[in-house]
């Protein structure tokens, strides 16, 4: 009974996440989805491999819907013997997003745990890390992959001090299960900036040692250590194993083209440019977005009222109310800051900042500047392309980091960090009643006094973007000159208001917590009292940001079948449903989005992480020959009347192709070399470069290249007798298997029109035969003289190896979790 006293104000408090998560969703109760537009473009690519899992309860591994075909290792594959996978499920119970949200709190509170914070401390800490608005916004926009790993960090943190703190049975087992959980999140990128905080965990941890005289506590710690990550990565093998493979195929992998698109050297020494890389890079001012949401105009999709500026200059120049409400709405971008596109301020909180201040002053463990120490780094690393010293020397020498895009995104570990310190704050001003006043006053001057000389100092801000220039441009056409600039000049205005108004509204929120600490201080308050005055103003703060960018509105929140089935067939898509053989679609106003692959096979698709040689076929080829597509296209018969030979090589029967009214229409490509055809040529080239100059000057259906580099030492011929009877016919075909008969009087060398990837093997009338690469992304067989059935199977021997390691890594998980049971439990016995 004792035991279960102890536990009830966790069961409260994780009772409590659940309904707080339900009731921030509410319209998942009502059997509705959230609209994500990452998951409504994840849904197109992956309906080919949701449909064959429906129809033949298995997994395919490869789709042909998308970039001409792909491994789906990063669509969501499900791997044999997953069973931390199938734990993961069970922790995601409830309706998504809530799922996510309740991942956040629960992750979060057990870190804080660690820390012996009290349970109410903690479930208000774990509530403000929850609603931190980044992570909501994550949500909103479908970056669930991102969320996933988020929501484990904290347990993996937890883990990693318990160890050093010589838990080894509690400590190891938790870090084993959590950075097993991180993992299967499936998101390097968020799993690779925590290795950071690890690191600057260590070196605090290691110097405790070293100053405590205690380093022979290090073999102990490092064996813990060893196997609980040789466990966590062991049971997801199949997944890593199957991503490290993929990565070099993908756009991730380093180029072998000396040369870019449009002639000139390629100097890029790294995966992807850093100018790709760098493209979301923080502004170092906007940084102040954290303690301030809209100091820099907020989101991209901020609009202004009918208080505002613009609304009202529309009006005084003779607009109608809704005329000036359409501009006001549209024509008014407020965000000023430095990156494309910004759903939200990655605001964490004003109370929050305040109680990390409080913890800089006041809490006495050491173990604070190991945390500030990851925040600010953090943050330095955010910046990107404007701190790019540091930036460039990261890209170019630290292991993997070229690997990623969007750097700014590193900013999750500091509004980790951050909250953390915040916690450690407020629980040490209770504790630690040693010079608090003094602590409370001199954090109040420093949060406080940094939002005055903020606002001080607001002249020194531009409040300018670089689309005003395009604003004043549109609006003065045909209209007064001084129209466009008195508008830009409001809009300037009405950024000032925000960042005015923010400021203020951070400032109310700051003397809130000093007002309740102060009352404290002076008996008017009880501890109980002030922290929950505190917690609900802190999560209140949040909560109230949070909803201006997800809200639970129908545009949001739809019906399970709108979600479910998000894109609805236009009369372009049924016209080329009609037609019943293989090809492929090009969609060349949207190549990269999910759509087409919804319906079609495609060449297009939405993934970061893209099979790079096909990308790079129409970056240097493809589009640039579609430069003059109008003057290709037979207007009477919507037929193209140029071939294309790299276009016929990908097998693309149709493009569709936008008219002046938006709608999609059908054009065919009467040229197409079809599913398989024999050639006369293999044309040797000695490098990729060659290969990718060479394409463009080839007829593909007579001649193919072959790269010297690639090719197996297969004793091959150059050219071949191509019978004019020769043929190839598809006879099935599915995302893991296709079958052809082939029939030629000579020996002869097929090109397949199918992307090129080692997990495929083939046979020719039962007997193994060796795929080489050719025309730089296709496959092609060398096959005798005579009559034979040709099969490709997708069996890809990094599974079946993943999942063996995978099995025997979770029964080793497994005993190690029943050995820590025993050993505890033997352990409080003989005490």
């Amino acid at each position: 009974m004792k035991q279960l006293q102890k536990f009830y104000p966790h069961f409260l408090a994780i009772f409590g996440f659940i309904i707080i998560s339900l009731i921030y969703f509410y319209p998942v109760l009502q059997g509705k989805k959230i609209y994500q537009s990452d998951i409504v473009q994840y849904t197109g690519m992956a309906k080919e491999q949701n449909n064959f899992r429906a129809e033949y309860n298995a997994e395919p591994f490869w789709t042909n819907a998308a970039f001409g075909g792909m491994p789906t290792y990063q669509l969501g594959a499900n791997y044999p013997n997953d069973f931390i996978g199938k734990l993961d499920d069970a922790l995601r119970f409830l309706p998504r997003p809530a799922d996510y949200l309740f991942l956040y709190f629960l992750g979060f509170y057990g870190l804080l745990l660690v820390f012996r914070i009290d349970p109410l401390k903690a479930f208000f800490g774990a509530l403000a890390f929850g609603f931190s608005t980044y992570l909501i916004v994550i949500l909103g926009v479908g970056h669930n992959a991102k969320a996933h790993a988020i929501a484990y960090m904290p347990l993996v943190i937890a883990g990693f001090i318990l160890v050093f703190r010589k838990k080894y049975w509690h400590g190891g087992i938790l870090t084993m299960l959590a950075v097993a959980l991180e993992i299967n999140a499936n998101h390097f990128q968020m799993t690779y900036y925590l290795l950071f905080l690890l690191l600057i965990l260590s070196v605090y941890f290691l110097y405790r040692l070293y100053q405590e005289k205690d380093l022979k506590s290090l073999p102990k710690i490092t064996l813990t250590f060893a196997i609980a990550v040789i466990l966590a990565l062991g049971t997801n093998a199949s997944g890593l194993l199957a991503t490290k493979e993929y990565s070099d195929f993908s756009m991730r992998g380093k180029s072998e083209l000396t040369f870019n698109a449009d002639g000139s050297k390629n100097t890029e020494t790294a995966s992807m440019s850093k100018d790709y890389i760098t493209e979301y890079s923080y502004g170092i001012g906007e940084s102040l977005n954290l303690i301030a949401p809209r100091l820099y105009g907020g989101g991209n999709s901020e609009k202004l009222g009918e208080e505002s500026n613009v609304y009202n200059y529309m009006l005084s120049y003779g607009a109608t109310d809704s005329e000036a409400k359409t501009f006001t709405e549209n024509y008014a971008p407020t965000y000023w800051g430095d990156q494309p596109i910004v759903a939200a301020p990655a605001y964490i909180g004003a109370i929050v900042f305040f109680l990390c201040v409080l913890a800089l002053y006041h809490d006495k463990r050491k173990m604070k500047y190991a945390f500030l120490a990851g925040a600010i780094f953090a943050l330095f690393l955010s910046w990107g392309k404007n701190f790019s010293a540091l930036t460039d020397f990261f890209i170019d020498y630290i292991p993997l980091y070229d690997k990623f895009r969007a750097v700014s995104s590193i900013q999750v570990i500091l509004e980790l960090c951050i909250p953390v310190l915040a916690i450690m704050g407020l629980q040490s001003f209770f504790k630690e009643t040693e010079n608090q006043k003094k602590s409370l006053l001199y954090t109040s001057a420093t949060s406080i006094g940094l939002l005055l000389l903020i606002f001080l100092f607001k002249g020194a801000f531009s409040f300018s973007s670089p689309v005003d220039s395009q604003i004043m441009a549109m609006l003065n056409q045909g209209q007064d000159k001084a129209f466009g600039l008195g508008f830009v000049d409001a809009l300037r205005q009405d950024r000032m208001d925000l960042f005015t108004a923010d400021l203020l509204r951070s400032g109310f929120f700051m003397i809130v917590a000093f007002g309740t600490l102060w009352f404290y201080l002076k008996g008017k308050l009880v501890q109980s009292t002030a922290v929950i005055i505190i917690g609900i103003f802190m999560v209140g703060d949040l909560f109230f940001i949070d909803k201006n960018y997800v809200s639970n509105d129908g545009e949001q929140f739809r019906s399970a079948l709108e979600i479910d089935q998000p894109f609805e067939p236009s009369q372009a898509d049924i016209e080329i449903l009609k037609d019943t053989t293989v090809f492929r679609v090009y969609e060349l106003q949207g190549r990269l989005q999910g759509r087409t692959s919804y319906f079609h096979k495609s060449v297009g698709g939405y993934s970061a992480v893209r099979p790079r040689r096909y990308e790079q076929l129409f970056e240097y080829h493809i589009d640039q020959q579609l430069n003059d597509l109008g003057q290709m296209i037979d207007s009477e018969t919507m037929t193209l009347k140029t071939s294309i030979p790299i276009l016929n090589a990908l097998n693309i029967k149709y493009l569709l192709v936008q008219t002046k009214d938006g709608e999609n229409v059908p054009i065919t490509n009467p040229f197409i070399n079809g599913n398989a055809w024999f050639v006369s040529e293999l044309k040797t080239v000695n490098s990729a470069d060659e290969e990718m100059k060479v394409l463009g000057k080839i007829d593909t259906k007579n001649v193919a290249t072959r790269n010297s580099n690639d090719f197996t030492k297969s004793a091959l011929t150059a050219s071949f007798q191509k019978d004019s009877l020769a043929a190839i016919k598809l006879v099935e075909h599915k995302p893991n298997y296709i079958k052809y008969t082939a029939t030629n009087t000579n020996d002869g060398f097929a090109v397949f029109s199918e992307n090129y990837y080692e997990g495929w093997k083939a046979t020719i009338d039962g007997k193994d035969t060796d795929i080489h690469r050719v025309d730089y992304v296709l496959r092609g067989l060398a096959i005798p003289k005579g009559k034979h059935t040709i099969e490709f199977k997708f069996e890809p021997q990094v599974v079946k190896t993943g999942s063996t390691i995978a099995l025997f890594s979770s029964i080793g998980m497994l005993l190690v979790i029943i050995g820590g049971v025993y050993f505890e439990q033997k352990g409080k016995k003989i005490e």
